[in-house]
């Protein structure tokens, strides 16, 4: 059965036309309001499109692993981003500690201690006393959930390294570029929202 999409039903040899035409410049700013593309061929334009279409699979993906690792991990967001840091610890020998958890996560003193009681109850961190400083703790990804978030997550993220891998030396400066550029505009702060 057609799904309907955008306000009109559609069969699956249209989907994808539509799901492209959600990141062209001309669906999304047909009068220019937004994007002075006055300078810009229609060939510079189509291959803007496909970019932005691109980067909106790219989100596609990472959210659709993001919330498969939840899932196979029975833990939220949070928690998967605090074992990570965890996984990179343990990789570069270094202690974490609580504090810097929190750090990390940008999240209060208290969050992070229910943070870190959840996981310890669920079997996937160790709470020890800090080698060198007594009055403090250090925490530590327990050898199941390492196994476990390696063999899966971990092994779907590291594609992004080999498709990386693939590009040449020049193009991976130009993505980087590119790249950098799109997060330093989109972290624009000194941007006006009107009060709704």
């Amino acid at each position: 059965m057609p799904r309907c999409y955008c306000g009109q039903m559609l069969g699956s040899s249209q989907e994808d036309e539509a799901t492209q035409s959600l990141y062209s410049v001309e669906s999304s700013d047909p009068q220019s309001q937004l994007v002075d593309r006055s300078k810009l061929s229609d060939d510079d334009v189509a291959q803007i499109n496909q970019m932005m279409a691109a980067m909106a699979q790219l989100r596609r993906a990472e959210d659709a692993l993001s919330e498969a690792s939840t899932r196979y991990m029975k833990l939220n967001k949070t928690d998967m981003r605090a074992l990570h840091y965890l996984i990179v610890c343990l990789h570069r020998d270094q202690i974490a500690m609580p504090g810097d958890l929190a750090i990390h996560l940008g999240i209060t003193t208290a969050s992070t201690t229910k943070l870190l009681d959840r996981l310890a109850k669920g079997g996937h961190i160790t709470r020890e006393p800090h080698p060198s400083d007594r009055r403090a703790l250090s925490v530590r990804i327990t050898p199941g959930t390492y196994r476990s978030a390696m063999d899966t997550v971990g092994r779907q993220q590291a594609k992004r390294f080999s498709a990386a891998a693939q590009r040449t030396r020049e193009e991976r400066a130009v993505i980087i570029s590119f790249l950098e550029d799109t997060a330093r505009e989109l972290s624009d702060t000194t941007q006006v929202w009107p009060t709704l």
